[in-house]
């Protein structure tokens, strides 16, 4: 009974999986009818996009860590039932400012479901077992990355975009039926309450640092990095952030366990996957605005020639795990990202007006099969070296770096696009809402070698998350699922 409980348990982290990645795959597609729908500015539109991402990223730690002292089961339930209420009541907004209100109460529920998958499933496997489920986890998400430009397309033309947001809601009911029935609300194990209470400055320092952060570099490449909205977020950041780091060496009850750091094998592997988010998505966000701006493709269209860059998840990630159980997480994780890294030199050096699609599709899936490599061993390396009570943090740290990453990756990716592109057309581009470049072929030259230098960034990128994912460690952690003795 308890190897059949252990499956469905994953059933219920994946269908949370596939709603998040569907999440973004859909709604990117259906920004232009959004657009015209709500008559909204082009700004507004892309914040409905962002605003998602910022309060998961916000909000991610903070339910790791709750849910290490509260329930991960409970706080994941609830995070599901928020996410399926706020999708049913965004297809009812009638304006863009209300629709970014809700889009981010939708991101504090889908950080409650994010921060606490992995932790979940690596409560109910054994760690002989955790890399093959959480391999079948990843395998989801690129399922959703498949499926959601080609859904998300025709819930748009067929529907409107109010069904990108109502699509979730029967996946959401049934995710969370479906949880109570296989989860249950009655925790295994919970921390026990420890002197000093919640860490309400920690919790209060945190939110308003890495909001100030995120603010600064989602702002400064969409609107302008000379405007006071960076300055004034950016520096909110650099004089709260310290301040968090001082309580959360001296509280007893610390919303981040610091000590987690010092296991090389910890910080080795959220270094790693944070490096492999911001090239990963980087390779998205450019090869969007190289379809759409260079090639003329329409949203839908540029959404499905990227599927390569999810097919190699798809078929790698549980191989990945079961390799990573059998051998050890760094050996696969490794080579993974040296794959990542001959895909993106060759995305560097090929890329170009008129390079045949098939090369492209050939790199794409390279590197597709590299993230499939080490993602999933990746992922479990880190929970294991967290054990057992630190597990809903661990997550949460991984949660927040990999979105973390995302965000650093439009920081990184925009500016290089937008020198060589004027600043409202690569929105346009970007959103779906222009394709094309409207005749300017003298941005095209410009255009196709920023793409080789941030390709070639990318690359040094993923360089240095492989030296580092193989410095971790080859050994194994207990098998009674302590954490690793802090180094």
């Amino acid at each position: 009974m308890k190897d059949v409980k252990k499956w469905m348990i994953l059933s219920v982290t994946s269908l949370g999986s596939l709603l998040s990645a569907l999440n973004f795959s859909t709604l990117i597609i259906a920004l232009p009818d959004l657009l015209k729908g709500l008559h909204a500015t082009l700004l507004q539109t892309m914040w409905v996009m962002l605003s998602y991402m910022v309060a998961q990223t916000v909000m991610v730690l903070m339910a790791g860590s709750l849910a290490d002292r509260f329930g991960r089961k409970r706080i994941y339930l609830a995070g599901m039932l928020l996410f399926t209420i706020v999708s049913l009541v965004s297809g009812f907004a009638e304006h863009a400012p209300l629709l970014i209100v809700l889009r981010i109460l939708q991101g504090i529920g889908g950080a409650m479901v994010m921060a606490n998958s992995t932790a979940i499933v690596a409560d109910a496997f054994p760690k002989e077992e955790l890399g093959r489920a959480l391999g079948i986890n990843i395998m989801v998400v690129a399922v959703g990355q498949i499926i959601g430009p080609v859904l998300g397309g025709w819930l748009t033309t067929a529907f409107g975009w109010e069904w990108t947001f109502w699509f979730n809601v029967p996946f959401g009911v049934i995710g969370v039926v479906w949880g109570l029935w296989a989860m249950g609300t009655k925790e295994d194990k919970l921390s026990a309450p420890r002197a000093g209470g919640l860490d309400r400055g920690g919790a209060i320092a945190y939110m308003l640092s890495i909001t100030g952060l995120l603010i600064a570099l989602t702002w400064g490449p969409i609107q302008s990095w000379n405007s006071p909205v960076v300055y004034l977020s950016g520096l909110v950041f650099v004089v709260m952030f310290p301040i968090f780091l001082v309580i959360e060496r001296r509280h007893p009850n610390a919303l981040l366990h610091l000590p987690l750091f010092a296991n090389r094998i910890f910080s080795f592997g959220i270094i790693s996957a944070t490096l492999n988010a911001i090239a990963r998505m980087a390779v998205m966000f450019m090869l969007i605005f190289y379809f759409q701006g260079a090639m003329e493709k329409d949203a839908l269209e540029a959404g499905i020639m990227t599927i390569p860059l999810a097919a190699g998840m798809l078929v790698f990630s549980p191989l990945a795990g079961v390799l990573g159980d059998k051998y050890g997480e760094t050996t696969p994780a490794t080579i993974g990202l040296f794959l990542s890294i001959f895909g993106l030199a060759g995305l560097a050096l090929d890329t170009g007006l008129t390079t045949p699609f098939w090369h492209l599709a050939i790199y794409m899936t390279i590197i597709s099969i590299g993230s499939g490599l080490f993602n999933s061993p990746n992922s479990s390396s880190i929970m294991n070296a967290a054990g057992p009570k630190y597990r809903g943090e661990a997550s949460g740290i991984r949660s927040l770096t990999t979105n973390m990453g995302m965000m650093l990756s439009i920081a990184f990716s925009m500016p290089i696009v937008t020198h060589s592109i004027p600043h409202e057309a690569m929105l346009a581009i970007f959103s779906g809402t222009q394709v094309g470049m409207n005749g300017d072929t003298s941005s095209l030259g410009g255009f196709v070698t920023g793409l080789h230098a941030v390709f070639w960034f990318m690359a040094a990128l993923m360089a240095l998350a492989a030296i580092l994912s193989y410095l971790r460690s080859n050994k194994r952690t207990p098998a009674s699922g302590a954490s690793v003795p802090l180094k």
